[in-house]
């Protein structure tokens, strides 16, 4: 039986262009009967998430800078006017100044640490809690992760702390928000081919080598990142919470990659 989202709407942050994460998991929610709500982070970012909201028949395609609690007021005002409710929400918002993922990661400035952990992971909590009054009868909160939260990444810096408090947070808002049926996961791509991706170092060769060391030989696409957020946001996933979904696969499972042995001689018999 296919996983449906039928009669459930939700709002979707971080959609940049139709290489984001975020509209990966857009387009198949949509597909799969969802209504949709979308958010830009700034103006500029209008002129390609609008074509992209109306192709998907977004009901609200908002500005939202998660930095300011009057924008945020705003969208979540006009969503409680839409709707009434919202039955699922969407994070996938990361930010680090570019020049700070190159170079040694002891040198991260205190400005742009604090602002990627503004960004990235305090938003969710705030956002968490602005859900809480329009889910009286449950829900489902998800943001995205990436592997560089548990194991050095190169090129990846300050962004591996950030991302691992951001999954910490995932648990403690899943045991929080448990007795008011919310439940809260995340998905952990591996390297994708996205606007944001293109900005981390070296990221072609990260790109090819987890695709030719991966347990499946193969990256995973926007396709396979959205079809794990649906099932994660459909009733299917209805007893899973305070999890983090690699996606990536099977990457993360590997400690050294594959070996082979056919070079070995093996000792004979005397």
């Amino acid at each position: 039986m296919p996983i449906t989202i039928e009669n459930k709407c939700g709002l979707i942050l971080g959609v940049a262009n139709e290489r984001s994460i975020a509209w990966g998991i857009s387009k198949v929610l949509a597909n799969s009967g969802a209504e949709i709500a979308l958010s830009y982070q700034n103006e500029n970012l209008l002129k390609r998430v609008g074509p992209l909201a109306e192709s998907i028949n977004a009901k609200i395609c908002m500005l939202a800078d998660v930095q300011n609690e009057n924008s945020l007021d705003n969208l979540f005002k006009e969503i409680k006017k839409k709707w009434g409710k919202l039955d699922f929400l969407v994070h996938a918002l990361a930010y680090s100044d570019k020049e700070e993922l190159n170079g040694r990661f002891v040198n991260s400035s205190r400005e742009n640490f604090l602002k990627s952990l503004d960004i990235s992971c305090y938003s969710f909590v705030n956002l968490a809690k602005r859900c809480i009054p329009l889910m009286p009868n449950g829900g489902s909160l998800l943001t995205v992760s990436y592997m560089g939260s548990q194991r050095v990444t190169p090129n990846y810096n300050v962004m591996g702390p950030v991302k691992a408090a951001l999954e910490s947070c995932v648990r403690y808002l899943a045991n929080d928000l448990g007795p008011d049926k919310i439940r809260v996961n995340a998905i952990s791509p591996g390297p994708m081919k996205t606007l944001a991706g293109a900005a981390i170092g070296g990221a072609r060769q990260v790109f090819r080598a987890t695709e030719k060391n991966s347990p499946l030989r193969q990256n995973a696409n926007l396709e396979a990142v959205g079809n794990a957020a649906l099932y994660l946001l459909s009733d299917s996933s209805s007893s899973t919470t305070g999890e983090i979904i690699y996606v990536d696969g099977g990457y993360h499972v590997m400690g050294l990659p594959p070996v082979s042995y056919t070079h070995l001689t093996l000792p004979t018999k005397a």
